[in-house]
């Protein structure tokens, strides 16, 4: 039998190695993401802004963001990734760096704006590189710890904000954030290993790209996961953009005390929920090839009534009823990305996460934060977050429809 290290062709020694970069770049990545949600009132206060106006700042970012996923999931399907890599890594970082000189609205929105391109390359490329070192079978286990950086970074990121931005203001976290991101992106340089395109693949679509990619559309294991992916993204971006604000304004909390509250609680539920989703989904992948599907239209089922409960239910609850909700939610994310990247061939996947990208925040969370803070404007934050309550329901649809098409996951093997 064909091991995946004779596949890719390299010791496992590069590949672990590879593996710990892309996991410390990712972990980065979600940090200098949620600083922002973090330090979101102190933003908010020093500009005089709306919540819209705020919201538009995270839809400038993923507006770029999926504006230049076309074109970099375009390049990984032609050329290494590793510089790619590298390269995205920087431009994020140096972004952020320029917060920490940012002082009008205008500068702000155009920093946001340059961290979606740096990311755009980012989560196209790692994705791929790892789908090219593990065949479909591991890709669940090996996703679901590659993605444990979302909540830990989106945890820190809340934390860092929150704690540092109140005592020391609001530029100073992105400060702090910036410089690893510059020394991992040159240790990724430096050691970070190529995988041969497809080498984990046992089998390979050999038509020419011009017909594979349209041919995206017209898979429904892919776009059915994708779609449903980004309904779950239009509510998880919402909240991650407007949960700290939403304790600071109805639960009496300080900056701090939202920030270091949430962060707990993501990354108590991120690291529980995806671990437990990815172990859960790999038992019953041994039973049911459309176990992928299924866990996360299920994580996604359970959610809805936890999540009206945080913003409807009596305060006393807010708390207890957000930990059980974000566990449900962090269940699918190994999982659905995996189906992702096991509903289509290596030779068209950089481009196959390009697209998923674009479609998940053109309908997810590019628009959420900013459509959450206009109906707030307009009525109150509990309003405006109950939003998200709809995409729930139509993302859950979605993915048990995508079960029915999920693709056999012995493609990989050998």
């Amino acid at each position: 039998m064909t091991t995946t290290a004779d596949r890719v062709g390299l010791r496992a020694r590069p590949v672990l190695i590879t593996f710990l970069l892309l996991l410390g770049l990712s972990l980065l990545n979600y940090i200098d993401r949620y600083l922002l949600p973090g330090t979101q009132p102190l933003v908010q206060g020093e500009f005089h802004l709306s919540d819209q106006r705020v919201g538009a700042l995270t839809t400038a970012l993923f507006v770029t963001y999926m504006l230049t996923a076309p074109l970099t999931g375009w390049l990984g399907d032609r050329f290494r990734r590793k510089p790619l890599i590298v390269a995205g890594a920087t431009l994020w970082s140096l972004a952020t760096l320029f917060t920490f000189s940012v002082h009008s609205y205008g500068s702000l929105y155009f920093r946001h704006a340059l961290v979606g391109v740096g990311e755009a390359t980012f989560g196209i490329f790692a994705p791929a590189v790892l789908s090219d070192f593990f065949p479909a079978r591991q890709r669940n286990r090996i996703l679901s710890l590659f993605y444990l950086t979302i909540p830990v970074g989106a945890a820190l990121g809340y934390l860092l904000g929150g704690q540092l931005g109140a005592r020391f203001g609001w530029r100073v976290p992105f400060l702090v954030g910036a410089v690893p991101g510059l020394a991992l992106a040159l240790a990724y340089a430096l050691f970070g290993a190529e995988p041969e395109r497809g080498a984990s693949e046992t089998t390979r679509d050999t038509r020419p790209l011009s017909r594979q990619i349209p041919a995206l559309l017209r898979n429904p294991a892919y776009m059915l996961a994708t779609l449903g992916m980004a309904m779950m993204v239009f509510t998880m971006g919402g909240i991650s953009a407007w949960m700290p604000t939403f304790l600071y304004r109805f639960s009496g909390m300080s900056v701090a005390q939202a920030g270091t509250v949430l962060g707990a609680i993501t990354v108590v539920d991120g690291l529980a929920g995806t671990w437990f989703g990815g172990w859960l989904a790999e038992r019953w992948l041994r039973t049911n090839p459309r176990a992928l599907y299924l866990l996360s239209a299920w994580s996604v089922l359970l959610t809805l009534p936890l999540a009206a409960l945080v913003f409807f239910g009596p305060a006393s609850w807010s708390l207890p009823a957000l930990l059980a909700a974000e566990f449900c939610l962090f269940l699918n994310t190994g999982p659905l990305n995996a189906a992702v990247c096991n509903s289509v061939g290596a030779s068209v996947r950089s481009s196959a996460l390009a697209l998923n990208l674009f479609l998940i925040h053109m309908l997810g969370d590019t628009f959420s934060p900013q459509i959450i803070g206009a109906i707030s404007d307009r009525s109150n934050l509990r309003i405006g977050l109950a939003a998200t309550l709809a995409t729930l329901l139509v993302s859950a649809a979605l993915l048990f429809r995508g079960a029915r098409h999920a693709p056999p996951l012995d493609a990989g093997d050998s």
